[in-house]
C-alpha cells in the first residue's frame, strides 16, 4: 500500500511529496511553436541560399526542384501518419522544401533578381494581415469556413497533381501559362493559401496549453506548408504578371 493512500494532515505524507514520479506532461505552447518555426525557416533559407549558389556556379538545379518536391510530399505523408515522429520529420521536411524553393526560385532570379525577395515580403505582410483578422475576430473560423477552405485547398492540390502527371506525357496544362485563366487560377490559389493560415491559427489556439508538447512540431509543419504554398503562389503570380505586362 502506498503511503499517499493514508489520510493525514501531515504535509510530509501528501501525494505532492510522495508521488514525485507522476510529473505533469509538458504541453504545447505558442512560444514553443514560434521557436521551432523560426529554426525551420532558417534551415529552409540556408538550403535555398545554397542551391542558389550552385545555380550561380552553373549547376543544373532542376533536380533539386523535382527531388525536393517529391521528397517533401513523402515526408508530409509520413508526418500525417506518424505524428510522434514529427520532431525528426519536420527538420527533414524543411531541408526538402529548401531544395525545392532553391531550385524553383533560382530560375526566377535569372530574369527577375529581386522578385523572390518581393514575394517573401508579400508573404510576410499577408501572414500578419491574416493574423490580425483572426485575432480581432473580423474573420471567425467556423465549421463551415473550415470545410470550404479544406475543400478548396484539396481541389487546387488535385489540379496540380493532374497537371504534373500530364506534364510527363508532354501535355501542358493551362495553369503553367501566362493566360488570364492561368493568372486567375494563381490568384484564387493565393487567396485560398492565405485563408489556410486561419486554420493554422485556429489549430494553435484550440490546442495550446492542452495538447502534448510534440504537437508543437505538427503546428510548425502546418505553418510551414501554408507559408511555402503562399510564397510559391505569390512568386508564380508575380512572374506571370511581369511577363505578360
Amino acid at each position: 500500500m502506498k503511503l499517499s493512500n493514508f489520510k493525514t494532515s501531515n504535509p510530509a505524507f501528501t501525494p505532492y511529496f510522495w508521488d514525485d514520479n507522476k510529473k505533469p506532461e509538458a504541453k504545447m505552447t505558442v512560444s514553443g511553436i514560434f521557436v521551432k518555426s523560426m529554426l525551420s525557416i532558417l534551415v529552409i533559407a540556408a538550403v535555398t541560399a545554397g542551391v542558389w549558389k550552385l545555380h550561380e556556379d552553373g549547376m543544373d538545379v532542376s533536380w533539386f526542384t523535382l527531388g525536393g518536391m517529391i521528397a517533401s510530399i513523402i515526408v508530409s505523408v509520413m508526418i500525417s501518419y506518424k505524428n510522434n515522429w514529427a520532431h525528426i520529420l519536420v527538420p527533414i521536411y524543411s531541408i526538402t522544401k529548401g531544395c525545392f524553393l532553391g531550385g524553383f526560385s533560382a530560375y526566377v532570379r535569372v530574369k527577375f533578381p529581386e522578385m523572390p525577395y518581393q514575394a517573401i515580403g508579400v508573404t510576410i505582410v499577408t501572414f500578419f494581415v491574416m493574423l490580425i483578422l483572426y485575432q480581432t475576430r473580423i474573420i471567425v473560423v467556423t465549421k463551415q469556413l473550415r470545410s470550404v477552405i479544406i475543400t478548396a485547398a484539396a481541389s487546387i492540390f488535385l489540379v496540380y497533381i493532374i497537371s504534373f502527371i500530364l506534364g510527363f506525357f508532354g501535355i501542358k496544362s493551362f495553369i503553367w501559362g501566362t493566360s488570364w485563366v492561368a493568372i486567375i487560377f494563381n490568384v484564387v490559389a493565393a487567396i485560398v493559401a492565405s485563408f489556410s493560415l486561419l486554420l493554422d491559427f485556429d489549430f494553435i489556439e484550440r490546442h495550446k496549453n492542452k495538447a502534448p508538447k510534440y504537437k508543437e512540431w505538427l503546428a510548425t509543419w502546418g505553418l510551414l506548408v501554408t507559408l511555402i504554398w503562399l510564397y510559391v503562389e505569390i512568386l508564380r503570380l508575380m512572374r506571370k504578371l511581369a511577363i505578360r505586362f
